[in-house]
C-alpha cells in the first residue's frame, strides 16, 4: 500500500469516528437573537419553517454520510417541533477548544459542527449552515436527547442558554443510536406567526425524500383530533420525482431516463422525461438546496443535452448536414428534468444565495451526463427518435414565431391598427411608480382611461378570454393579438429572453369582473405570466384588483360592499328612511370613471392582492392540472373541491 493510500484510509477512518475533535468552533452566538434575519432570512413564516429545515438537514447529513436511513418529524399539539434521526448521534465527549461537551457546543456556539472542515462529513446540505445553535437561540425552549455508546444523554436550553447540563438519563441497546431534537419557536422573535403550515412542511419533506433515494422521512401532525401521518420513501429517488411532476401530463415514453455518476468527489444525478407539453420544467439542486437561480450545474446539463441530441440527430440523418442545429430551447420543449448534485464544497451566489457558482460543477455535470445520455440514446433508438422529433417540431414553431417575436420588441408595435385595444400609456417613465392595468372589456377600459392617474397608470383593455398558453405552441401564442400587445407593452421580452430590468411597469394589475368569466380570464393571464414572464411574479410585480360587488346609497351616503354578508350587516345598521338603494355590479363596465377610480384604482382606497409563488412546484402542478390536456385530474380536482364553493355566480 502506498503512503498516499494510507493517508486516504486514515482520513476516511477519522471521518467515520466522528468524535468531539471534529466539532470546530468559528464564532459566538451573541448576535442571533438581536438580528435573526441575518441567520434565517426573515422572521416571517419563511424563517419559522427554516428552523425545521436546519434540524432536518443535520439528519440528512447523517444519511448522506451513510449512517442514517430514517428521519421522523412531528408537529406537536402546541406547535413545537420534534425531529428524530437514526444517525450516529451528536458527539457527547469534550470538545477540545471549548472544554465543554460537544453536544453543548453544537447548540450554543454559532457555526460549531462537523460541516466546517473537521472531517465529520464529506458532503453536507443546508443553505445557511448555521444549524442547531441558531434554532436554539430563536426558541423559547429546546431539549435534545442523544442515543450513543449504549447510553441516553439529555440536555435542555431556554432561549439559547443552558437550562440543565448534559446528563445520562438511561441506557439503550448497543446498536441504538440517533438524535432527538424538540424545540418551541419564540413568539418574541416570530411575531407574525408561530403556527406551522403542514403543506409547506410536507412539500419540502417529500422533496428531500426524492433527492435522497432510500431515505425514509415521516411527518406526523398532532394538532387536530385526528392526527395525520405521511411517509415518503423513494428507492428510485429523482426518477420518481420526475414521474411525480409529470403525473398530469402525457409522457412520450413510459420510464424517465436516469443517469448517475461521480467524478472528483462530485456526485451527479439526472432524470428526465419528455411529454407532449410545450413547456419545460427543469429543477436543479445542489446538496439538497433548490437552486432556483440555476448555476454551473444547470449550465453543464443544458450544454450537454443540446450537444448530445444534435450529435445523435446528425449521425442518424434525422437532421441534414445543411440544417441548423436544434437550439437549447428546442431540445428542452416538453422536457421535465431534475438535476441533483452533491458537492463537497458548494459555493452559492446570486440575490438569494440559490445559484451554484462552482466552475468544476459545470465540467463534471457536462461530462457525466454526456457520457451516460449518449449511451442511453444509442441503446434506445425508439425513444431517441421521439426526443429528436420533439425538438425538430419545436424548431419549426420557433422559426414560425420569429417574425411575431420581433414585433413584440418594438414599443411602436402597439400602434398597429389591428391590435385589440390601444395602450393608454402613463406619462412617467419611471418604472418604479408605473402601473399597467390589464382591463377586461372595452367599456371598462374606457372608464379606466378616463378615471386613471395619467402620471402613473397605464391602461391596456383586452377583449374576452385570451389564448390558453398551456395548450399552444409559441407561434400560435405570438399570433394572438392580446398576448402580443401585452408582451410589447411590458418591454421585457418573454420566455428565455425575459429581462426583468427592462420592465416598463413595476405593478402589473389584472382587473376583471367579479364573476366566473372574470375568474377564468384571470387564470388565463396568470398562466401566461407564470409560463412566459415568471420573474414578474417572483419579484412581486403582479397584482389582482378587487372591485366591489355592491354599492349602497342612502341620501348622500355611498358605501361599497364586497360580500353578501357585509351587505346584510350594513343594510341592517341603516335607519329605515330614506330606503337605501342597492346596486349590484355585474361587471366593471357598469361603473363610471369616477366610481372605478374611487373603488378599484385609487391607491388611497383600493385593495390589491399580490400574487405570490410560495411553492413554485405546486403552482406548476395546479396550472398543468387546470389548464392542460388531461381531463381526469381536472375532474378529480373539481369533485374534491366543489363542496368548498359557497357562492356560485351563474
Amino acid at each position: 500500500m502506498t503512503d498516499k493510500e494510507k493517508q486516504v484510509l486514515a482520513k476516511e477512518k477519522k471521518a467515520q469516528e466522528y468524535d468531539a475533535s471534529q466539532i470546530q468552533v468559528l464564532e459566538g452566538l451573541e448576535a442571533v437573537r438581536k438580528r435573526p434575519g441575518m441567520y434565517i432570512g426573515s422572521t416571517s413564516s419563511q424563517g419559522l419553517h427554516h428552523l425545521v429545515w436546519e434540524i432536518i438537514d443535520n439528519g440528512i447529513d447523517e444519511a448522506l454520510a451513510g449512517f442514517a436511513d430514517e428521519i421522523n418529524v412531528i408537529v406537536e399539539s402546541d406547535n413545537s417541533i420534534t425531529v428524530k434521526d437514526n444517525g450516529r448521534g451528536i458527539p457527547v465527549d469534550i470538545q477540545p477548544k471549548t472544554g465543554r461537551p460537544a453536544l453543548e457546543t453544537v447548540f450554543t456556539i454559532l457555526h460549531a459542527g462537523g460541516k466546517f472542515g473537521g472531517g465529520g462529513y464529506k458532503v453536507s446540505g443546508g443553505l445557511h449552515g448555521v444549524g442547531a445553535s441558531v434554532v436554539n437561540a430563536l426558541s423559547t425552549e429546546l431539549d435534545v436527547k442523544v442515543k450513543r455508546n449504549s447510553k441516553i444523554y439529555a440536555m435542555d436550553f431556554k432561549r439559547g442558554k443552558v437550562n440543565h447540563e448534559m446528563q445520562i438519563i438511561g441506557d439503550c441497546g448497543e446498536h441504538e443510536h440517533g438524535t432527538i431534537v424538540h424545540f418551541l419557536p419564540d413568539p418574541d422573535i416570530f411575531t407574525e406567526t408561530t403556527t406551522y403550515d403542514i403543506n409547506i412542511l410536507t412539500t419540502r419533506i417529500r422533496e428531500l425524500a426524492f433527492l435522497n433515494k432510500g431515505l425514509r422521512i415521516t411527518i406526523k401532525d398532532l394538532r387536530s383530533e385526528k392526527p395525520t401521518l405521511q411517509q415518503f420513501h423513494y428507492e428510485g429517488g429523482i426518477r420518481h420525482y420526475v414521474e411525480f411532476l409529470n403525473k398530469n401530463k402525457e409522457a412520450l415514453f413510459p420510464e424517465p431516463v436516469y443517469v448517475e455518476g461521480e467524478q472528483n468527489g462530485i456526485t451527479v444525478e439526472v432524470s428526465l422525461q419528455y411529454t407532449n407539453d410545450f413547456h419545460s420544467n427543469l429543477l436543479t439542486f445542489a446538496n439538497n438546496i433548490h437552486t432556483y437561480e440555476g448555476g454551473t450545474h444547470e449550465a453543464g446539463f443544458k450544454t450537454a443535452l443540446t450537444r448530445v441530441i444534435n450529435d445523435y440527430a446528425k449521425k442518424n440523418k434525422l437532421l441534414k448536414d445543411s440544417d441548423d442545429n436544434l437550439s437549447g430551447e428546442d431540445v428542452r420543449e416538453g422536457m421535465t428534468a431534475v438535476v441533483s448534485i452533491k458537492h463537497p464544497d458548494p459555493q452559492f451566489e446570486g440575490q438569494t444565495k440559490t445559484k451554484l457558482g462552482n466552475s468544476d460543477a459545470r465540467t463534471v455535470t457536462d461530462h457525466l451526463f454526456s457520457e451516460h445520455f449518449s449511451k442511453f440514446m444509442l441503446e434506445n433508438p425508439a425513444v431517441a427518435r421521439k426526443i429528436v422529433d420533439k425538438g425538430i417540431l419545436a424548431s419549426k414553431a420557433r422559426v414560425a414565431a420569429k417574425r411575431a417575436r420581433e414585433v413584440t420588441r418594438k414599443k411602436n408595435g402597439l400602434e398597429i391598427s389591428n391590435l385589440p385595444g390601444k395602450l393608454a400609456d402613463n406619462t412617467s417613465k419611471d418604472p418604479s411608480i408605473s402601473e399597467l392595468f390589464i382591463v377586461e372589456g372595452d367599456s371598462a377600459g374606457g372608464s379606466a382611461k378616463q378615471g386613471r392617474s395619467r402620471l402613473t397608470q397605464a391602461i391596456l383593455p383586452i377583449r374576452g378570454k385570451i389564448l390558453n398558453v398551456e395548450k399552444a405552441t409559441l407561434d400560435r401564442i405570438l399570433a394572438n393579438e392580446e398576448i402580443r400587445s401585452l408582451f410589447t407593452a411590458l418591454g421585457t421580452g418573454f420566455g428565455e429572453d425575459f429581462d426583468i430590468d427592462k420592465a416598463n411597469y413595476h405593478k402589473l394589475i389584472i382587473m376583471t369582473d367579479a364573476d366566473v368569466d372574470g375568474a377564468h380570464i384571470r387564470t388565463l393571464l396568470l398562466t401566461l405570466f407564470y409560463r412566459f414572464m415568471r420573474p414578474m411574479i417572483d419579484h412581486g410585480y403582479v397584482y389582482i384588483a378587487q372591485p366591489p360587488l355592491y354599492q349602497v346609497r342612502q341620501g348622500k351616503m355611498i358605501k361599497y360592499i364586497d360580500t353578501d354578508e357585509e351587505l346584510d350587516e350594513v343594510v341592517g345598521q341603516l335607519s329605515p328612511a330614506p330606503k337605501p338603494v342597492i346596486q349590484r355590479y355585474k361587471g366593471l363596465g357598469e361603473m363610471d370613471a369616477e366610481q372605478l377610480w374611487e373603488t378599484t384604482m385609487d391607491p388611497e382606497n383600493r385593495r390589491l392582492l399580490q400574487v405570490e409563488l410560495s411553492d413554485a412546484e405546486e403552482a406548476n402542478e395546479v396550472f398543468e392540472m387546470l389548464m392542460g390536456d388531461k381531463v381526469e385530474p381536472r375532474r378529480e380536482f373539481i369533485e374534491k373541491n366543489a363542496t368548498f364553493v359557497e357562492n356560485l355566480d351563474v
